[in-house]
């Protein structure tokens, strides 16, 4: 059985995200303010790099981000 990073999986798939919109950090803070969460660029980066984050998070930056389907099956 392989063992799987999911703080490093989490991060990579946000990432990803970021890159496929051609996001920074700063407009992912933007967004997410736009939403009503307070967020800076700084405590994203921070989240992203480290993997700790809640779910909750997670599903806060996809809400913002616009995002209707997540795909998992290469995890």
């Amino acid at each position: 059985m392989c063992k799987i990073d999911f703080k490093k999986e989490a991060s990579k798939i946000i990432k990803i995200e970021l890159t496929k919109q051609d996001l920074e950090y700063e407009q992912l803070a933007q967004k997410m303010r736009d939403i009503g969460i307070e967020e800076t660029k700084g405590n994203i980066g921070n989240k992203l790099h480290r993997g700790t984050f809640s779910f909750a998070y997670a599903l806060a930056i996809f809400k913002a981000l616009g995002l209707k389907k997540l795909n998992l099956e290469d995890l």
